[in-house]
């Protein structure tokens, strides 16, 4: 009787450890990993009854074709997870987050197009990520961010045409990538890859392979040999003007910056303005030819060669102006603290205010001019002094169409 009890008590102790699906064949490895080989046995979905300490489990060449948020829960201690050669199409979000212990992730020879790239947050510890032979024609920027021992990531084979910039970044372990063999748009969009390559120390499997199915002009060449002149990261140059005679029928002051552009493929311009009250951002022209407005920032007149124009300036109306030009390449801004001055001096009110500031020789900045990119790093301040008021049309009291002096203080930075 005491050896039968014996018996039951071991077997209760190891049941767990051993618990196995009848499809699968579980055994101890030497270094004491539960594996757990599930492979070539037909299978639709992750089987059931797998032991709570697998670390090893094998469920490759099935017909498993879904995965959903409990697919592991079995399994919370599993380190490398076989999943190649089945019919993934859907994977749940959810469904890997909770394998923190994971090292090993092969999702390869699937049918994968969208994947819960937030499940990979969790798992730091990720070394090996297969993910090839699949249908993911996008991947976010920050994919992989937290897999910082990532070694191996394998991405060849998809439908990826461009993948965004910073996509490898924060990837410190990362030593091997595979990404040939996908039809790459190869637009200035993925000119950093080309960039990337060329100083990074990951190897880059058949790299030759990486080739470029569009535009016609680079189709079939490689992705590291997009032409340098195709693709200038954009400069921005900031220019005041007064008043435009005869064109600008406002009365007072009239504001007006110009925002030159340059680079390939052609920047578009953008607006960013910031004053005590509010944040404005403009997104291109606000200003049709026939001269509506197309959207309801009316304060703030956006015109297609860049021009911007601010009728009426007031004093609500002091704040920073910035341009922007953004093209796939990257973006670059200047930007203009514009403010109104009252007194006679307005360039004493402003080295009162900060002491810091400097006048520039007593220069002045008038229409037409460009400003000196000679400060590079400071501030440009435009200080309005308007001592005399007059009568508008309508017979309030507004600024005088004259502008008075232009102040410059703090140096110049409007060419980048």
């Amino acid at each position: 009787m005491r050896p039968l009890l014996c018996c039951l008590g071991l077997a209760a102790l190891l049941g767990p450890c051993l618990a196995c699906p009848s499809a699968c064949s579980c055994s101890t490895k030497k270094n004491g990993r539960l594996l757990a080989e599930c492979a070539y046995k037909d299978l639709q979905e992750v089987p059931e009854g797998l032991s709570s300490n697998v670390t090893i489990l094998t469920l490759s060449a099935n017909r498993i074709g879904w995965l959903g948020q409990g697919s592991f829960a079995e399994v919370p201690e599993v380190q490398s997870l076989w999943l190649g050669y089945n019919q993934i199409g859907v994977v749940e979000p959810g469904a890997f987050a909770l394998l923190v212990h994971l090292k090993n992730l092969d999702l390869s020879h699937n049918k994968i197009a969208d994947f819960p790239w937030q499940d990979l947050r969790n798992l730091s510890g990720l070394q090996i990520l297969k993910m090839n032979n699949n249908r993911l024609a996008g991947l976010p920027w920050d994919a992989f961010r937290f897999l910082k021992d990532l070694r191996s990531l394998w991405l060849n084979d998809n439908e990826l045409t461009t993948l965004a910039e910073g996509t490898f970044d924060n990837l410190p372990s990362l030593s091997q990538l595979q990404i040939f063999n996908n039809p790459f748009n190869c637009s200035c969009k993925v000119f950093w890859l080309k960039k990337w390559t060329e100083k990074t120390s990951v190897s880059i499997t058949k790299g030759g392979s990486t080739l470029c199915v569009a535009p016609s002009r680079l189709k079939g060449r490689a992705v590291t040999d997009i032409p340098d002149h195709h693709c200038i990261a954009p400069s921005v140059q900031l220019t005041y003007l007064s008043n435009l005679d005869n064109t600008v029928m406002y009365d007072g002051l009239t504001l007006t910056l110009h925002c030159s552009v340059a680079g390939s493929p052609p920047p578009e311009i953008r607006w960013k303005i910031q004053t005590s009250s509010r944040r404005v951002e403009i997104n291109g022209p606000n200003v049709a030819r026939d001269g509506n407005i197309k959207q309801s920032q009316e304060r703030f007149l956006v015109f297609k060669n860049g021009t911007m124009a601010i009728p009426n300036f007031r004093k609500e109306d002091e704040g920073i102006y910035t341009c922007l030009a953004v093209n796939d390449v990257g973006t670059r801004d200047v930007s203009v603290n514009v403010a109104l001055a009252g007194s006679e001096n307005p360039a004493e009110d402003l080295l009162q205010d900060d002491p810091q500031a400097s006048h520039l020789g007593g220069r002045s900045c008038y229409k037409g001019d460009e400003m000196d990119p000679s400060g590079a790093g400071e501030k440009l301040v435009i200080v309005y002094h308007m001592p005399r008021e007059s009568k508008s049309r309508s017979g309030g009291v507004v600024p005088q169409v004259d502008l008075g002096t232009l102040l410059l203080a703090l140096g110049i930075v409007l060419w980048y």
